[in-house]
């Protein structure tokens, strides 16, 4: 097995120190600029992402670095060519990448190597991306904070007593982190978004179906990859290449932008996100962002009813036809033995055990449930007239490490905390909605808060070019030079 895996070494606390801006502040696009002019080498960048892993490996970002096989890549590309050409970049460990294990987060599927790449890294590697390892993630990607028991808790980038979101936490970190300027996860309710949040960078869910999808372990049918980078345009960048319809946004005049705020999704929020969003809506409206509250009656509950169950009843099928296709030689059986961290395992018990989801509750969560959801989210981009829906991308702040996996406070009240996390990004993931996670700014010292944009389905580009100017107005993204704080 090529590479080299991180022992899990418990993060002491004397690590402090900064982390690093993003190679001297560069993108993903300005340093394949770089390397296009002759001005630094593929290798000079894999070997300075690779240190920066190797010293910041106490966040656990990684779950392996592929260093010899980054070195190779990089030494044989010589002036390479290509968008992304000699950029080092991470890959989420639920995504194939051939040579490597993928891991899924779970001890059981350590020894399998992938025999070929995901679509989605075919391309990026033909576009001249350097893949130095794989990242992180919850468990089978079964939740949204990262506390992986086999691999170790993916630590917040900026507050290192905080969880780093999940599922893709790993990617979101290495990118906060300044180790590499883009790495790519995956989000079947959030599990981009809310990491991309939680630490202070862009993340970009796609129109379900926008990317290919093989070569990923999967859970559900919304399931999707999607990119996370320090700006919105090296999403636009990652977007093009991913879904091969590479072409230059310009960035859409706030002037005239007409937004909903959907109740639903911005009432009952922590306050301290509140005042956030607040401020970065005031300063939207003075560069002439129209927002129009919007009332959806009924959705929470809509949901609800769909989301979950859908998930789970889906995984309990495509998870052993996963395992079966790819002949990895593990069972369901063995895959639910062998998960190690306490909260993914409760959740494989109710996947197909006495209190599973029924067929018949399945038919009528998408054959019954999930049009109306739709139909709901489509009425209200016409109806309004909107460019795209925008809320909190998560109604809370990063929750301590130490705290509880199944509760957090919200405003004085202990709160279920997996609902309470992806109450906002469920419901566009379900009706198969691009949707764009871009820093608002931060509350209570340094915590970042995410405010999140919706577009109508397959308005992927129109999405991004309006990201593109709201982030600018935003002054967004966060600087990744923030500190890695001890334990508070």
């Amino acid at each position: 097995m090529r590479g080299k895996s991180f022992p899990l070494i418990a993060l002491a606390a004397s690590v402090v120190g900064l982390v690093p801006a993003l190679a001297q502040g560069q993108t993903a696009r300005e340093m394949a600029e770089s390397i296009h002019s002759g001005d630094t080498t593929a290798t000079a960048l894999v070997d300075k992402a690779l240190s920066e892993a190797d010293r910041l490996r106490d966040l656990k970002g990684f779950i392996l670095l592929d260093g010899d096989g980054a070195r190779r890549a990089a030494s044989a590309s010589g002036r390479p060519q290509g968008p992304l050409a000699g950029v080092p970049i991470a890959i989420k460990d639920n995504i194939n990448v051939a040579g490597l294990p993928t891991t899924g987060g779970t001890p059981t599927l350590r020894a399998w190597v992938a025999p070929q790449d995901a679509e989605i890294v075919k391309r990026l590697r033909a576009a001249g991306a350097i893949i130095i390892g794989k990242t992180n993630l919850h468990e089978l990607a079964f939740g949204i904070t990262s506390k992986n028991a086999a691999f170790g808790t993916v630590r917040n980038a900026r507050a290192s007593d905080r969880v780093a979101g999940g599922s893709s936490g790993g990617s979101a970190v290495v990118v906060a982190a300044g180790i590499v300027p883009a790495a790519i996860g995956t989000d079947t309710g959030g599990s981009v978004r809310i990491p991309s949040a939680f630490n202070g960078i862009v993340g970009f869910r796609p129109s379900t179906g926008r990317y290919p999808g093989d070569g990923i372990i999967p859970l559900a049918n919304r399931d999707t990859a999607g990119p996370m980078a320090a700006s919105v345009d090296d999403l636009v960048l990652l977007d093009g290449i991913m879904s091969g319809t590479s072409m230059k946004l310009e960035p859409v005049p706030l002037k005239g932008l007409r937004i909903g705020v959907p109740d639903a999704f911005n009432d009952d929020v922590d306050d301290a996100v509140s005042q956030v969003i607040a401020a970065a809506r005031a300063r939207l409206e003075a560069d002439g962002v129209e927002f129009v509250p919007v009332k959806l009656p009924g959705i929470a509950a809509l949901i609800e009813k769909i989301g979950i169950p859908a998930a789970l009843w889906e995984a309990r099928r495509k998870l052993p036809a996963y395992l079966e296709r790819n002949g990895i030689g593990v069972t369901m059986d063995a895959l639910k033995a062998g998960i190690a961290s306490p909260d993914v395992k409760a959740i494989f018990a109710a996947i197909d055990g006495p209190d599973a989801v029924t067929d018949e509750a399945y038919r009528t969560a998408v054959q019954d449930l999930l049009p109306q959801l739709r139909a709901v989210y489509a009425e209200t981009f016409v109806i309004g007239r909107f460019d795209a829906i925008m809320f909190p991308t998560s109604s809370v702040l990063p929750p301590l490490i130490a705290a509880s996996d199944q509760t957090t406070t919200l405003n004085g009240r202990e709160v279920p905390l997996f609902p309470t996390v992806i109450r906002n990004e469920d419901g566009g993931a379900n009706a198969g909605l691009p949707g764009l996670s871009i820093p608002a700014g931060v509350a209570r010292g340094d915590l970042p808060v995410g405010l999140e944009l919706d577009g109508p389905a397959f308005s992927d580009k129109r999405l991004l070019a309006i990201g593109l100017s709201v982030e600018k107005a935003l002054n967004s993204p966060i600087s990744p030079a923030a500190k890695v704080a001890p334990p508070r």
